[in-house]
């Protein structure tokens, strides 16, 4: 094989993994403008009302579907399911239960 035809075939793969990047940051800045978003339309609605334990809330609205969506894709394999979090196996159950999703 010569030098030109195997950098033919990778042109291919770095284009596809860059394509992958741009997904990521896409889907990243999705996310943070859907947060961003709701915020400000909680706040907007408070109707006076002062806030409280804002980011408990947060948290608990995020990490819910977070979790559901994960083990969902591990096929609840919580090992799987801790490594694609970057969580230890041990804080993923201490969440599960903390949601009631053991």
């Amino acid at each position: 094989m010569r030098a030109h035809e195997t950098s033919l075939r990778v042109v291919p793969v770095v284009e596809s993994m860059r394509e992958q990047e741009v997904s990521a940051e896409l889907n990243q800045q999705i996310i943070r403008n859907c947060v961003e978003q709701a915020m400000r339309n909680y706040f907007s609605h408070l109707d006076g009302h002062d806030a409280a334990d804002v980011y408990e809330m947060v948290l608990a609205e995020v990490e819910v579907p977070l979790l559901q969506v994960v083990l969902e894709y591990t096929r609840n394999n919580q090992s799987r399911a801790a490594e694609v979090l970057g969580l230890n196996r041990g804080t993923l159950r201490k969440k599960l239960k903390q949601y009631n999703m053991l």
